[in-house]
């Protein structure tokens, strides 16, 4: 049955963080902010959530000394450190990009699109998008 599956497992995951990533703006900005669910970046993050829940809910299956377990939880290291580190630094790099390019529009030269700067997430992010994700897991997941 899929609601027992491991893919729905890491979808309600992901959704629930992207909700929370709505909620959360809603709550500090008092603005409703639609396009949030669907983007990168923010707390917490997605795809934390999504690559925990997938480690938590195969270890529960195959057993958490299982050679599967393991990739997972590889898997979900490289997610999360590309998460915090790799996406992030690119959001920092557009964002100085988003300056640069205000300037040169100062002196006449005009360029349409402007760089996603919310690309990464901070530390705690990722760490409340993985606790969020091992939850979630912990709830759902039936074997």
């Amino acid at each position: 049955m899929f609601f027992k599956s491991i893919v729905f497992v890491c979808i309600l995951s992901w959704f629930v963080a992207q909700l929370l990533k709505v909620l959360i703006c809603f709550w500090q900005e008092k603005k409703f902010d639609l396009k949030l669910f669907f983007s990168s970046g923010g707390m917490p993050s997605s795809h934390s959530a999504f690559v925990s829940s997938l480690g938590i809910c195969v270890g529960l299956k195959s057993g958490f000394d299982s050679a599967l377990f393991a990739i997972c939880f590889v898997f979900g290291l490289i997610v999360m450190y590309d998460a915090s580190g790799v996406r992030r630094a690119a959001g920092k790099q557009a964002k100085v990009i988003n300056i640069i390019v205000e300037n040169i529009e100062g002196l006449g030269i005009k360029i349409d699109e402007k760089l996603k700067e919310l690309l990464g997430h901070s530390p705690i992010e990722v760490i409340s998008g993985a606790v969020l994700g091992i939850a979630v897991a912990l709830l759902f997941y039936k074997k």
